[in-house]
């Protein structure tokens, strides 16, 4: 393997599908043992560079060279025999084969003709500790956390031997504990000389581990620079072609009475002896690492899953949740954290998509009113400024952060009292982060109670009134705003006795 040197050059690269140029002459260069970030709004054309780099599409224009040598690419494995190397957003592992399984996927050893089971498992051995991943290679990969998958799925690109690793979005479901293991796990690529290029819409992350920063925007490049010459703030102004001045604007709000109050909430396994209230007015974050139990305790507030000791309390009155639609009765409303799979439904329209809670309201005579339908999806595609502003189109033709507005849009139109948020803005561009923001800020204003679970903590840090720190299933007392701090939030997140 080269240790230095151009690895990639794409030059003049476009792609045109039907009605649309989603690349433009882009031009890219990654060198080994550097990292190159790209970073971009969503719909920048990030993704589609990528995928024309792993053999995914074909350019309509332009080329690339390997190692100096150029090449054409028809298909992943194409990309594959190259050395190059991608690690999606979005798993591409089978949880119900081990970590070594997985890690040799498609490939795996074989002696006289059958698998090599005990060199897979060695291999598999060797190349997580190489990583510095403590994880055993014969457990069951659905049994580990998702930041244990996503470590299972670098160590699956970097068993390969690759010459080119891209990493799309890798710490999107990582707290920033686990992402400090990750970088450390960069930097020993970047040492063994592999290139890596680092797609994020973290800007910070970005500024701490990138040596180069590529700035995509509508399809074109904009500009390539050291990341040692760049700033997160000049960053985002040639990301969104504007002035973004605060990411995490916090909105004043008259903070009122209790509307949410959970006691002793426990349900015997992901978390026990949950205590805390949420006032009218307030955005009560929730945070912690991952596997923490936040989303385990978000569930079963909203019924999703079953608590088997505590209560819940709305507006001062025991609420018996015992499933969703007993929830929303009860004046609650959950955006989840996963958008894909328990957000949105894909082949519905965006219409469709908001008005999926409240099609009883809607109806007249067991038919659902087609003019009140369109009515309140037409308020919230303006409200909430979903582009493309149109509410027929398929909502998986939308970007990360559009789905995301009308997936809480779909949630306000069943009026709730509660709003629960889990990783509202996980994965979506730095300008849709701003517009969620905004738009909690005018809930609270509002006087509606929200709570906030992230693990990014500039957002918790930045929008919530007080934050409740969860760790092994438990719940710290809810730290205020005055006394806010990273170093604060960490030390309960990891039990450290500075907390």
């Amino acid at each position: 393997m080269a240790a230095s040197g151009s690895a990639l050059r794409m030059r003049g690269i476009s792609k045109t599908f039907p009605g649309v140029k989603a690349l433009s002459d882009v031009s890219l260069c990654a060198e080994y043992g550097r990292v190159h970030a790209i970073v971009g709004e969503n719909g920048a054309g990030k993704s589609t560079l990528m995928k024309i780099l792993s053999g995914a599409y074909p350019p309509s224009a332009g080329t690339t060279e390997v190692d100096g040598a150029e090449v054409r690419m028809r298909k992943p494995a194409d990309a594959q025999k190259l050395g190059i190397r991608m690690v999606h957003q979005e798993l591409n592992l089978v949880p119900d084969l081990s970590v070594a399984e997985n890690v040799y996927l498609g490939r795996m050893p074989r002696r006289r003709g059958f698998v090599d089971r005990a060199a897979m498992l060695r291999d598999t051995k060797a190349v997580l500790e190489e990583l510095g991943a403590a994880i055993d290679p014969k457990v069951r990969l659905g049994e580990l956390s998702i930041s244990q998958q996503q470590l299972v799925e670098i160590a699956k690109a970097y068993s390969a031997g690759p010459r080119i690793i891209v990493l799309d979005e890798p710490t999107s479901s990582l707290s920033e504990h686990e992402t400090a293991a990750l970088f450390r796990i960069l930097r020993t690529m970047k040492a063994a000389g592999i290139a890596i290029i680092y797609i994020s819409h973290r800007l910070k992350e970005v500024l701490e581990i990138a040596d180069d920063v590529t700035v995509l925007r509508d399809g074109r490049l904009i500009d390539t620079r050291p990341a040692a010459g760049i700033t997160a703030a000049e960053m985002i102004r040639l990301m969104v072609g504007r002035e973004v001045t605060n990411v995490f604007p916090k909105t004043p709000s008259e903070i009122g009475t209790p509307v949410l109050k959970v006691v002793g909430l426990g349900d015997g396994r992901d978390f026990q002896d949950i205590s805390f209230e949420v006032r009218a007015g307030e955005i009560l974050g929730l945070t912690g690492l991952v596997g923490a139990g936040r989303t385990e305790l978000a569930r079963a507030i909203f019924g999703l899953t079953p608590a088997s000791e505590g209560r819940i309390e709305i507006n001062g009155m025991a609420a018996a949740i015992t499933s969703p639609a007993a929830a929303v009765k009860a004046g609650i409303a959950y955006v989840p954290e996963d958008r894909k799979d328990s957000g949105i439904i894909p082949s519905m329209s965006v219409r469709e998509n908001i008005s999926l809670p409240v099609l009883r309201r809607l109806s007249r005579l067991g038919r659902v009113s087609m003019s009140a339908d369109r009515r309140l999806a037409t308020k919230y595609t303006r409200d909430f400024a979903i582009a493309p502003p149109d509410p027929e189109r398929r909502i998986e033709q939308l970007s990360g952060g559009n789905q995301q507005k009308a997936v809480i849009a779909r949630w306000l139109s069943t009026s709730p009292s509660v709003l629960i948020l889990d990783e509202p803005t996980r994965g979506v561009d730095v300008g849709a982060k701003a517009e969620i923001h905004r738009i909690i800020g005018e809930l609270v204003a509002g006087g509606m109670a929200v709570v906030m679970i992230s693990s990014e903590l500039p957002e918790v840090l930045g929008v919530c009134d007080r934050v409740v720190v969860m760790r092994d299933g438990r719940a710290s007392p809810p730290v205020a705003r005055a006394e806010f701090s990273e170093e604060r939030i960490m030390a309960l997140a990891t039990g450290e006795a500075a907390a």
